[in-house]
């Protein structure tokens, strides 16, 4: 890839991105989208509903309309077509949670200078976050992993496979989609108590009761007590340091019986460490949120699964939209 060439106006408008990032935020945060819905409204109609500054709620329709977000008539606003189904929380393809989980974010990426001197966090992890930011990160999640998942779990041969193990699976969308692609697969969600919620909410939905089940753990502590033939861990390393992340692929591998496989999916550095563009950002943002994490490339990946023991360490031909990448390893 060649080089990017830098202008003035180029740097300019990267820095200035961010007044974009937070009209977005606003509007998301507001519930802008869902109040608008199907209905064409004026800045007052919206402002009565969220009781805020009419003058206020205009600028942001404005914005929001320069964006292309929401169409404006008159003195009228609409949604667009995206935004009534991407922003929406009637639509079932909201993502509004992973927008707001980006917003609980800001406070500490506005402060990364700080972090990069201390190299210590600015903030708790998501997960253990209050209320509605641990909602925000784990539906997040689930809007993240409904964008690969479905066909994910339609490429992935489980046929051979009956008891899968998704360690820290948040909502559990691939242990679902992988079951609903595998009539035989049962799968376990191995979680902290404070994901149950979510996760048995999101196996309801999807009609797997019968196939999914959430088991309740933490992967650092605690002992993974069944067997299993398949394990996925997807979006977990990289938040823990090298040593914790060797711990739980070497206690995941010696929970699969002779012959399991495991998946590991994350954001994954080339190994001179210099990107791909996402995962290197994501180091900083773990850089920020947890003590010890950070993306990892390709080679430090198999290197602990050699050492855990896995044979047949390979990188599958998959490329995730935020450049995750999945390796692969059995156990003999």
């Amino acid at each position: 890839m060649e080089p990017q060439e830098w202008s003035p106006g180029k740097l300019l408008e990267i820095s200035g991105y961010y007044w974009k990032t937070c009209t977005l935020h606003a509007g998301v945060s507001l519930d802008v989208f869902t109040i608008i819905g199907k209905k064409q409204l004026t800045s007052g109609d919206v402002a009565q509903k969220l009781n805020g500054d009419e003058r206020a709620v205009e600028m942001l329709l404005n914005a929001l309309s320069a964006m292309h977000l929401l169409i404006k008539t008159g003195d009228k606003y609409a949604n667009t077509p995206s935004g009534e189904s991407l922003l929406s929380k009637d639509s079932s393809q909201y993502i509004g949670y992973m927008i707001m989980h980006h917003y609980h974010l800001v406070e500490s990426w506005s402060q990364l200078e700080h972090a990069v001197k201390t190299g210590k966090p600015l903030r708790t992890s998501s997960s253990r976050g209050d209320e509605k930011q641990r909602e925000s990160f784990l539906m997040g999640m689930f809007n993240i992993g409904m964008s690969i998942a479905p066909e994910l779990a339609k490429q992935t041969d489980l046929s051979d496979r009956c008891h899968l193990l998704d360690l820290g699976g948040g909502p559990g969308t691939y242990a679902i989609h992988f079951c609903l692609n595998n009539p035989q697969l049962r799968a376990d969600i191995y979680d902290l108590s404070t994901t149950r919620p979510f996760a048995e909410k999101t196996i309801e939905k999807f009609g797997v009761t019968d196939q999914v089940r959430f088991t309740e753990g933490n992967y650092l502590e605690d002992r993974i007590e069944e067997k299993y033939d398949v394990a996925w861990l997807s979006h977990i390393l990289h938040g823990e340091g090298p040593g914790d992340c060797q711990n739980i692929i070497m206690k995941t591998v010696s929970a699969l019986s002779p012959g399991g496989m495991i998946m590991i999916h994350d954001f994954i550095l080339d190994n001179t460490t210099d990107g791909p563009l996402f995962p290197a950002l994501f180091s900083l943002n773990m850089l920020l949120g947890t003590p010890h994490g950070q993306s990892y490339s390709e080679k430090q990946i198999m290197d602990m699964l050699a050492k855990a023991g896995a044979k047949d360490i390979r990188r599958i031909p998959f490329r995730g939209p935020t450049d995750s990448g999945i390796i692969t390893g059995r156990v003999e």
